[in-house]
């Protein structure tokens, strides 16, 4: 377990030297990801190595969400000032997110339809 999790955070730190490296304004951990799956997707061995232990992280991903909603909690007074902010936000990136995965989905549907032969 402890090669798969310096694997893994080797793989968010090889993000980080990039992003750093590059000046991109993506997140380290984000080109990290981005690593990962490239390597997975080229070695299918490393999914297997790695299958175990993601499981194991996965199960308890919800320990995850403790320092937020702490966080939540000691600014309880600026989230009741901003609610209306906050709930607009919320809703609005919700329907956004829903309506450009329903046309990510149907051009990729088309593309696929197109790309096959008849």
């Amino acid at each position: 377990m402890l090669r798969v999790l310096a694997m893994l955070l080797g793989f968010q730190l090889a993000g980080e030297f990039v992003s750093q490296l590059l000046g991109l304004p993506i997140p380290g951990p984000v080109i990290g990801m981005a690593l990962l799956f490239a390597s997975i997707s080229a070695l299918p061995a490393l999914a297997a190595a790695l299958r175990e232990t993601a499981t194991e992280l996965l199960q308890h991903l919800s320990l995850l969400f403790v320092p937020a909603g702490v966080g939540v909690m000691l600014h309880v007074h600026r989230v009741a000032d901003e609610w209306v902010a906050i709930v607009a936000a919320l809703l609005g990136s919700t329907v956004l997110t829903i309506v450009l995965t329903a046309f990510a989905i149907r051009g990729c549907a088309r593309w696929w339809t197109a790309r096959k032969p008849r």
